[in-house]
This record gives C-alpha cells, sequence and structure tokens, in this order.
C-alpha cells in the first residue's frame, strides 16, 4: 500500500491527481484537481491555489510525489519550461507541500510512462500494424507545444522513458504554398525559423486557419468549427502526420506511436482521416516499414498523471528492494 501525489504542469492547465498502490500494486485514481497555469505568477503560488481548493496534501499519507513539466529538466530537480512564464524547484516542491521524497520530470515523459498504464490499454486505434514485442515506443503529442518521448526497452521486459526537446526544431515545408505558409507564420509570429511547435499546436491550428480562410480565431474556436473548413482540416492532418511520420522514423517506433495531447484529443478529426493515413505513410524508402507500425490515440487527459503514477509506483519498488537487501 502506498500513496502517489501527482502534477502534470503544462503550458495551458496544470493538473493535480493523488493515486493509491493496491496491495496487488494496481495504482488507483483517488482524486484530481486542474487549474490554469497561466494565473499563477509562480510555482509556490501554483501550489498555494492548489491548497486552497481543499485537495488532500498531507505529507505523511504522500509517500512520494512526481512533478512533470513542460520542458527540459536540469538534473532531476530544476526546469526553465520555455511556454511557462516561470521556474519549477523541487526544492520549492518539498518545501510548500511539506512531501520530503519528490520527483520532477519531463511531461511527455509522463505520457510515455501512461502507455503502461490502464491509459495505454484503452487508447484508440488509429492505423493497424504489426507492433514488434521488444520495439522502441514513439509518443508524441500536441497541445500548447508539440511534446515528444520514447519508450526503450531495458533488456528485462520492460521500457525506460528518454525525454525529447524535438518539438524545437525546424518543420519541415515541402511546396509551394507550404512555403508561403512559412514565410506568413515567420511574419505572424516574428521568429527567425519556424518550429514544430509552432505548427503542430492550437496555436499552429489557428494560424493555418488564418493564412488559408483569412479568419483570426482562437485555437479552440478553429477546432469547433474545422467540419466548417475542410481546407484547413486537410492542412492541419497533413502536418500532424508528417511530425509523426518523421518521429518514427527517427527512433524506429516498430513497437508502435502514441499520439497524445489534447489537440488530437478534442478534434479526433485531425488523425482520423485519408490525409493523416497517406501523409503517414509516404515514404519513398520506407513505406514497408512505416506499414507495418500501429498508430493508437490516447484520449484521457489525464495522461500524464497516471504516467507520473506509474513512475512513482516502479521508483518505490526499487527503493523497498535496495532497503531489504541491506
Amino acid at each position: 500500500m502506498g500513496k502517489i501525489f501527482t502534477a502534470d504542469i503544462g503550458g495551458t492547465n496544470s493538473r493535480f491527481a493523488l493515486f493509491e498502490i493496491a496491495e496487488d500494486r494496481n495504482l488507483s485514481l483517488a482524486g484530481t484537481q486542474w487549474l490554469k497555469t497561466t494565473e499563477s505568477s509562480s510555482f509556490h503560488d501554483l501550489l498555494s491555489r492548489l491548497k486552497k481548493t481543499g485537495f488532500n496534501l498531507s505529507p505523511s499519507d504522500i509517500d512520494i510525489a512526481v512533478f512533470a513539466v513542460a520542458g527540459p529538466v536540469e538534473n532531476g530537480a530544476r526546469s526553465s519550461p520555455p511556454f511557462i512564464s516561470w521556474d519549477i524547484d523541487v526544492s520549492v516542491a518539498k518545501k510548500d507541500t511539506g512531501i520530503a521524497r519528490c520527483m520532477l520530470i519531463n511531461d511527455f515523459v509522463a505520457q510515455a510512462y501512461a502507455c503502461l498504464s490502464s491509459v495505454g490499454k484503452s487508447a484508440i486505434p488509429i492505423l493497424p500494424g504489426q507492433a514488434v514485442p521488444d520495439g522502441t515506443i514513439g509518443v508524441i503529442g500536441a497541445g500548447t507545444a508539440l511534446g515528444k518521448a520514447v519508450l526503450v526497452p531495458d533488456g528485462r521486459g520492460g521500457h525506460v522513458a528518454m525525454p525529447s526537446e524535438g518539438g524545437h526544431t525546424n518543420f519541415p515545408f515541402a511546396s509551394g504554398r507550404e512555403f508561403e505558409f512559412h514565410g506568413f507564420m515567420k511574419h505572424e509570429l516574428g521568429d527567425t525559423y519556424i518550429t514544430a511547435n509552432r505548427v503542430v499546436s492550437g496555436k499552429g491550428l489557428a494560424l493555418i486557419h488564418q493564412f488559408l480562410a483569412g479568419e483570426k480565431l482562437a485555437p479552440n474556436e478553429v477546432a469547433g468549427k474545422l467540419s466548417q473548413h475542410p481546407e484547413t482540416l486537410a492542412w492541419a492532418s497533413r502536418f500532424y502526420a508528417r511530425a509523426c511520420r518523421n518521429f518514427a522514423l527517427e527512433i524506429l517506433s516498430t513497437g508502435g506511436l502514441y499520439i497524445a495531447g489534447g489537440v488530437a484529443a478534442n478534434t479526433p478529426q485531425l488523425v482520423n482521416s485519408k490525409i493523416f493515413a497517406d501523409e503517414f505513410r509516404s515514404s519513398d524508402t520506407l513505406l514497408h516499414l512505416l506499414a507495418k507500425i500501429p498508430l493508437y490515440l490516447i484520449t484521457d487527459q489525464n495522461a500524464g498523471l497516471w504516467g507520473s503514477a506509474v513512475l512513482g509506483a516502479q521508483t518505490l519498488k526499487r527503493r523497498q528492494r535496495l532497503n531489504s537487501s541491506v
């Protein structure tokens, strides 16, 4: 038995949860709380707001806390997220929560571990394939930005999650009109080059629509009327598929590719289309490999919390083994 406190701190929303570990080592979700990240002035302020909601944070009852953040993590203790205006530090978490054992991980490392939980088992198949049992598994997903992570076989029948900041690399535009869109994005954003974060994200969806339809809307407004704008949907589907295909080839994800994040979960038509399927499997050299990679859609918006809990449970189990061997 044990309890795990988890947090998934994104550029838009911050999610919190308390998990319990049963005697059979299965995880159960005991409670959740969502807060707007942008309404907090600091990490300390965010945790203070959480306490005011009445969320149960009794340090004497919690064995470990795992915080997932949308950004690179330094020395397992600190992060300066690119799309959040303040830093995150494990020492602040320990002081504010009173929980002695705290971990800080990348948010898509958490999404990756979620694939090993009930979240992964309930993921919706998008494209069929034949997953290799000990193959590398990719996790990619758009929200405020584009996240990526890799589940690498550990040689003992399990997987270890590896972080990535691939969303900050240049996006590969591939045609005359796409190059026009590239110039449009540089002008609108004032960026020196356009990254995948800018294209395959909620903001990217809004910019695609603005370029094609001449209508400047918020990302959620565009998502709500995609059925009325087939060209916007086609472009966004093609770009998302291209990002997925390139990532699958880069990491050789023969174990499958999971799509996470709020953009696809809220607008599944982006990935459930012939345009998406054709673009993902478009290759002059490795079509036979791409055709074997199964794709899945994660729709559970608490996936990062589940993944953090999986890692927390693994960490507790490993420490128990070390203690028992001493």
